[in-house]
């Protein structure tokens, strides 16, 4: 897997993977804009890899970004494991994968959507959607070609 490629050259998809959903988001092909594109109830690996797989070719993505849920002392437990092994799955399926380190990622997407003024009930059908937007959004600052997304204070 590569640490990260040099540029965006076509859209961008990204992942925050957990164990019973995975939220997805989209860049357009400039990679400015990250985009919400839905929430992924798991099924099994195989079915799970197949969808994000149709994803990708639905949106013409040429790099799948998926967050690894590093721990805070920067060391890796079961679910980075996990989650590794699911990015070496859609790897094997043909698909250019990027870890990103995504600590954090659904505590800043429950306070942005809380700030939204969503209700606290509708949070939880949001939050990996949303958490996929900040890994993607993350991903794409670090190259350079866009500026550190928004963050209201």
């Amino acid at each position: 897997m590569t640490p990260r490629a040099a540029q965006v050259d076509g859209p961008v998809l990204g992942l925050d993977v957990g164990d019973r959903r995975i939220g997805l988001a989209c860049s357009d092909p400039t990679g400015l804009l990250a985009s919400p594109l839905g929430v992924w109830r798991r099924l099994d690996e195989e079915r799970d890899v197949q969808h994000i797989v149709a994803m990708a070719q639905e949106h013409e993505v040429r790099v799948v970004v998926v967050g690894l849920p590093i721990n805070m002392n920067g060391t890796e437990g079961p679910q980075a494991e996990k989650t590794r092994r699911f990015a070496e799955c859609l790897q094997r399926a043909g698909l250019h994968v990027v870890l990103w380190d995504e600590r954090l990622t659904t505590v800043e997407a429950t306070r942005m959507l809380q700030e939204r003024g969503m209700r606290a009930k509708r949070i939880p059908h949001h939050v990996d959607e949303a958490a996929a937007v900040l890994i993607l959004e993350a991903y794409l600052a670090s190259l350079g070609n866009r500026p550190q997304a928004w963050t209201p204070v």
